[in-house]
């Protein structure tokens, strides 16, 4: 059947570029109205730039490699002009590209992918329009000599949440599979009656190529798992590979595809072609979510209540093993709830949602963990060379270093009426109005007469960027997903716009100079100082200030309302202020907004433990409505113990209602040496390296993690914690012993002196109550 011109649109899953033949290309998978489309592309050759003036040289180092040259209208950033070097392969262009860098010569942009380079300059984030040739696939539809252009396009994406069970040595077990429409377990053994819906198979082999057999059928777009990729398709991968088999996992009988991280053997990538697997965690990670801990027994009881039927690894792989071999209708009903319980995950947070409006935004690919420099790369580049420019290489040269965030010295004490003011979105504000930009900083350099002074030699161009006009735009869209009640996409936009500085301050990033990240940071330290000192000048204290958050004492008997006022009141001085400043000193218009957050009826600003001095981002408040907020203190680190959260909590309630807390205290002691406590007395640490490498520093959890396996050891289980983990333990009066096996009493004092007083220490003296002084003649009963 002949191939017909066609037109469509779709959402990108998958993008690829590889040789054929001799010749570069591209294949994009995207999901449209009319089911999955494969795109194939032949007429793009791999590109990179060298400096003309060396030209005669290049081309006698590249040699064959070459297919053409040609002059372009680009420049270096040191406004050296550029030709551009063309290959048929890409093999050639990595050869050449290596051959010149032994030669000691320049060669730009050679690092960036052929298909990422043919979506980029074209605009193509995530949606897109095409056009082309169709085959006759009926299932498949391969266009080729394929076209794209940016469209908006929103996608209806099929997904299944995928999950295995394995013996501790990896033999697997069975595979759950769940979606919308489908639930099924994989399971190996002989059929049982089971209120699950299992497949039976005979053995392992014959349960991978079950898999492919329904991955195939139900054609999903996404797979998703919790460590799904590290864990579950790393397993997958390596146990087809003992039985011969390549995992034909993929759309058109793709094969799936595992690659090692250079830089680590315990992770890596998993590509599928047509499909995208989405790990749960980095997921959530990339939307800034955060948990004490990321197993998805914690996730799923934080955000779904509710959560697996064991949550002790050791405990849970014993049941596994039992089940395995006694009943396995219970074992197939664990390992379809692990797969619901993701999915849950998933359609609670939106995450997905959140993943496909961050492709469309930054063309990162939906799998992608981090990837704030990638993101940052593909929107600017194309504008780069628009503006006639290639861009910078990578490079480490740079000693200077930009400061952090401006964090004034706290003035302690315990307050009434305190008013928090924050500038909205800080650093992209100062981006905007002080048109910080790589090209608008060359350009300024360049022109620096009528340029926007910066700081450490940084000057900006007043007409010629690029970032300032993409957050104006972001911000307007922003504006409007919360106007929508869009919260996905608004988060999206947030976690974007306030990224810009950490990739410009960035050495991963080409872009990088210090003159840029100096240049945000250190207007922000000139605003918060002068802010400072212009709320002093109106009779005002300031107490506190970080980042983008400045803490006022208002020193006043006031009630709520008249709080407000002069928060709001502040707020509005302080934004005409900068309007007015930056107008008349500089001809800029000011995009700086600060705003009236919080009220603070009571507040807490204690010292650095054992000091006078005044601590840094660690406070308590009140406020109006009586909600207590916590930052950076005891009560909301992973690191202290429960019963410590619960008396830190408690003692500040009273405190702030001026209640005298001497009873609490005493009664807190008294549970504490009844052993009323015990199971508030656990510490839940992270083993961050592999056992056998705490050699010199030995701290509690690596203690408590070698007794626990020289426990597993003797009763002949698996050892747990050799490479990393997290270890549960008590302290004892023998030290830490792990929760699976103490033998020892608990060691009551530690827990007084280690958890208790630090955190009475903190606050009483502010009531001028003193913790030994209270507990003294209560321990001397025990």
């Amino acid at each position: 059947m002949p191939s017909q011109q066609r037109q469509g649109q779709g959402f990108l899953l998958t993008a690829n570029s590889y040789d054929r033949q001799g010749r570069a290309y591209i294949q994009l998978w995207l999901a449209s109205n009319q089911g999955p489309v494969c795109l194939e592309v032949s007429d793009q050759q791999p590109v990179f730039f060298v400096l003309s003036s060396e030209l005669d040289t290049v081309l006698e180092t590249v040699g064959e490699h070459l297919l053409k040259h040609q002059s372009v209208a680009l420049n270096t950033f040191q406004h050296q002009p550029i030709t551009a070097l063309y290959f048929a392969s890409i093999d050639a262009h990595y050869r050449a590209a290596q051959n010149l860098q032994q030669a000691g010569l320049s060669c730009f942009e050679h690092d960036i992918k052929l298909h990422e380079r043919f979506l980029t300059e074209r605009f193509c984030y995530g949606s897109m329009a095409f056009a082309g040739s169709q085959g006759s696939n009926p299932r498949y539809p391969a266009w080729q000599q394929a076209k794209i252009k940016t469209a908006q396009y929103t996608p209806k994406l099929s997904v299944l949440s995928l999950d295995i069970e394995c013996s501790e040595k990896g033999q697997l077990y069975s595979i759950g599979l769940y979606g919308e429409h489908f639930q099924q377990v994989l399971m190996i053994g002989s059929e049982q009656a089971a209120d699950t819906p299992i497949t039976w198979l005979a053995n392992e082999y014959a349960l991978l190529k079950q898999l492919e057999l329904v991955i195939e059928k139900l054609d999903p777009d996404i797979i998703i798992g919790w460590n799904v990729i590290n864990f579950d398709f790393r397993l997958l991968v390596k146990r087809a590979a003992l039985h011969g088999i390549k995992l034909a996992l993929g759309r058109q009988q793709g094969v799936a595809r595992w690659r090692e991280r250079s830089d680590n053997e315990q992770t890596g990538f998993i590509s599928i072609p047509g499909r995208v697997v989405v790990d749960g965690i980095d997921a959530l990670k990339s939307a800034t979510y955060h948990f004490d801990s990321f197993s998805l027994e914690n996730v799923a009881q934080q955000l779904l209540k509710r959560g697996k039927l064991v949550d002790e690894v050791h405990d849970r792989m014993a049941e596994i093993n039992h089940n395995f071999a006694h009943n396995k209708p219970q074992l197939a009903a664990y390992n379809l709830e692990d797969c619901k319980l993701v999915l849950d995950i998933f359609q609670h947070t939106q995450i997905l949602e959140y993943l496909c409006l961050r492709s469309q935004l930054t063309g990162l690919m939906l799998d992608r963990s981090g990837g704030s420099v990638a993101a940052f790369t593909n929107v600017y580049l194309p504008k780069l060379h628009r503006a006639g420019y290639v861009a910078p290489n990578l490079t480490r040269d740079f000693i200077a270093d930009s400061p952090g965030g401006y964090v004034m010295s706290s003035k302690p004490g315990l307050y009434n009426n305190v008013l928090v003011l924050d500038f909205k979105s800080l650093y992209p504000s100062i981006i905007r109005t002080f048109k910080i930009d790589p090209l608008g900083l060359i350009e300024g350099l360049a022109s620096p007469d009528n340029a926007i002074e910066g700081f450490r030699g940084g000057v900006f161009s007043r007409d010629k960027h690029f970032l300032p006009e993409i957050i104006n735009q972001l911000w307007l869209q922003r504006d409007q997903a919360k106007a929508d009640h869009d919260s996905a996409r608004s988060q999206a936009i947030k976690i974007l716009m306030n990224s810009f500085y950490g990739v410009l301050g960035s050495t991963g990033c080409r872009f990088h100079d210090p003159r840029l990240a100096s240049s945000i940071t250190m207007r922000g330290h000139q605003l918060m100082q002068e802010t400072a000192d212009w709320i002093s000048e109106q009779g005002h204290e300031v107490i506190y200030g970080d980042t983008d958050s400045t803490f006022v004492w208002l020193n006043q008997d006031l009630n709520a309302e008249q709080a407000k006022q002069i928060g709001q009141q502040l707020a509005q001085g302080i934004n005409q202020y900068w309007q007015h400043k930056l107008a008349s000193e500089m001809q800029l218009d000011s995009h700086l907004e600060i705003e009236f957050e919080t009220h603070f009826s009571r507040f807490l600003m204690p010292t650095i433990r054992g000091s006078e001095t005044g601590s840094k981002k660690r406070y308590a408040g009140l406020t109006n409505d009586k909600q207590l907020v916590i930052k950076g203190l005891e009560t909301v680190r992973s690191d202290w113990t429960e019963m410590a959260k619960i008396f830190q909590t408690g003692l500040l309630e009273r405190v702030f209602s001026d209640q005298d807390p001497r009873q609490f205290v005493l009664d807190t002691v008294d549970k504490l040496m009844a052993g009323e406590y015990d199971q508030q007395l656990i510490y839940r640490k992270r083993l961050r390296r592999k056992l056998a490498e705490y050699v010199k520093n030995v701290p509690p959890q690596v203690r408590a993690a070698r007794l626990a396996d020289e426990h597993n050891q003797a009763l002949g289980k698996p050892l747990q914690y050799q490479n990393k983990g997290s270890i549960a333990y008590w302290m004892t009066i023998n030290g830490p012993e792990p929760l699976t096996n103490r033998v020892s009493q608990i060691d009551y004092q530690h827990y007084l002196d280690k958890q208790l007083q630090p955190i009475a220490d903190a606050i009483l003296p502010f009531i001028d109550l003193d913790f030994e002084q209270i507990t003294s003649a209560q321990l001397g009963l025990f």
